[in-house]
């Protein structure tokens, strides 16, 4: 993203350490960024496609913005499972 054209985004994608009961909350936001002085500061960060798995974390810059690295946190909040739930299911 450093020439200021073609691609003007990245993702990854982020799998929890354990699964959650529902897709959670995700948060996200920038660590730190290197941006080029001489043009517009413009950023995006997402988290898309949040399942109970996981997410997809999405950077976008767009217009003359030259972006050479970016760093994101996230935090994920929701209910996890816990050895004691029980299942019980009719037959």
């Amino acid at each position: 993203m450093w020439t200021g054209e073609g691609p003007r985004s990245a993702q990854r994608d982020v799998t929890f350490s354990e699964p959650y009961r529902d897709p959670p909350q995700v948060m996200v936001s920038l660590s730190m960024f290197d941006m080029d002085q001489a043009s517009n500061q413009r950023a995006d960060l997402t988290a898309e496609d949040v399942t109970e798995i996981g997410f997809t974390l999405v950077f976008r810059t767009w217009g003359d913005t030259r972006v050479a690295r970016v760093r994101a946190d996230w935090m994920s909040i929701g209910e996890l499972y816990h050895p004691d739930d029980w299942d019980i299911t009719s037959p």
